[in-house]
């Protein structure tokens, strides 16, 4: 059997361990989801009577993190022999290792119905052994109490448990730090890791990184150094994540935004109003990719060509593009000038109802999993002199926020020919 690997040494120690949780801080591309993906694979299809379960808080984000994780592991370990060692099943999410029967499933812990889901699992060839938690921060320390006592019963002697967590360090206070990284604990083995020791980031990215360590230090700490940090400043505090619906006829109207881009991302939002409230539906986020190319992703996203594509303006030739594929794509304001930009935002965060007494909500489907990164770390320019926030977005990982800026423009200028 031919397996292609990409190793990166510094997880040699995490991928030998057989400690019961490892728990593994980093930053932003610094491999630590490639290696755990692969670690379970291997781990599976050489240990009989093992069986994962890859966690979210929110379940339907597994299918655009955990299980793209694991099956793009399978295909670039195999390539096109992959089907041929593994089952990949995509509704209901199941992998099964086709050699020895040890399954892959993922779950949630959104809720009670998913908590009890949880309670009940059972495999057809031996037990459940492995719980990988993907953005571990997303979880309670109470749902981790729950998971942890799934994980029980005699093993033969060369087996254990093991709990992996995998996330970057946003909060100094979280309870992630408290349990695992401040108390010794024999049983636990912490890691660390950047997108320096990982040898397969791209050199775009690297760049990327480079230029948030200039324009947010504050930020470059905890996703470009995986250290702990708080981040302060933040922008947009109205919003939460909850199962929106898919129905764009509940909706008062719709709009999509776009924020044209290739080596940062190409980001389109498609976004609903209801009772002055706004609902993010759906995501596209892309990188390396030509508008010929994200089309076709359009219209497999069900992104409707009768509603208003609001899009940059400042790149008229690629609007034209989606003019001529059925779409109505209109150039927006970029909002070159603080004011707009600022304008935007004050109508984001602003107050609704009859006496304005109501702050507006944003609520996010939670398989739009890049527009929710950007709003835990989209914030204000801080000034290093004086420690104050400034009234100037940091412009580093805004792509999803500038569409969704893009988005919201004719509600905000009230245009009567938008419906």
């Amino acid at each position: 059997m031919k397996i292609n690997v990409q190793a990166n040494p510094c997880f040699k120690e995490v991928d030998r361990s057989k400690k019961r949780y490892i728990v593994m801080k980093g930053s932003a591309g610094s491999g630590k989801s490639v290696d755990t993906a692969q670690n379970y694979i291997l781990r599976l299809m050489r240990d009989k009577g093992r069986n994962l379960v890859a966690m979210r808080k929110s379940d339907i984000t597994n299918r655009d993190s955990t299980f793209a994780e694991l099956t793009g592991s399978l295909y670039k370990m195999f390539g096109d022999k992959a089907d041929a060692y593994w089952k990949i099943n995509r509704s209901p999410l199941m992998l099964t290792c086709r050699h020895n029967g040890n399954q892959i499933i993922f779950r949630g812990m959104n809720d009670d119905r998913q908590r009890e889901k949880l309670k009940s699992i059972t495999f057809p060839k031996g037990k459940l052994t492995d719980v990988w938690l993907e953005e571990a921060t997303e979880f309670t320390q109470a749902d981790l109490e729950i998971i942890d006592d799934r994980l029980r019963g005699e093993l033969p002697p060369d087996q254990f448990y093991q709990i992996r967590m995998t996330f970057n360090p946003v909060n100094k206070n979280h309870w992630i730090k408290k349990v695992f990284f401040d108390i010794p604990d024999p049983n636990v083995l912490t890691h660390h890791s950047t997108y320096l020791g990982n040898r397969f980031i791209d050199n775009a990215y690297r760049e990327r990184m480079e230029r948030r360590k200039i324009v947010d230090p504050e930020g470059y700490q905890i996703y470009g150094l995986g250290e702990w940090g708080e981040i302060g400043g933040l922008i947009l505090h109205n919003w939460e994540v909850r199962e929106v619906s898919q129905n764009l006829n509940d909706y008062d109207d719709v709009a999509i935004g776009q924020d044209f881009g290739f080596n940062h991302a190409d980001a389109i939002l498609l976004v609903g109003i209801k009772d002055e409230d706004i609902y993010i539906i759906d995501e596209i986020y892309e990188h390396e990719k030509e508008t010929a190319e994200i089309i076709p992703i359009a219209i497999q996203h069900g992104i409707p060509a009768k509603k208003i594509m609001w899009c940059d303006s400042a790149e008229p030739d690629r609007i034209k593009e989606w003019n001529k594929a059925g779409y109505r794509a209109r150039g927006v304001d970029k909002g070159g000038s603080k004011g707009s930009v600022n304008a935007q935002i004050d109508w984001l965060k602003g107050s609704v109802g009859k006496d304005h007494t109501i702050k507006r909500k944003i609520y996010v489907a939670p398989h739009c999993v890049n527009t929710i990164k950007e709003l835990q770390q989209w914030k204000w320019k801080k000034d290093e002199r004086t420690g104050e926030y400034l009234d100037d977005p940091v412009p580093v990982m805004d792509d999803a926020m500038a569409a969704l800026r893009y988005a919201i423009e004719g509600w905000r200028k009230a245009s009567r020919w938008l419906m």
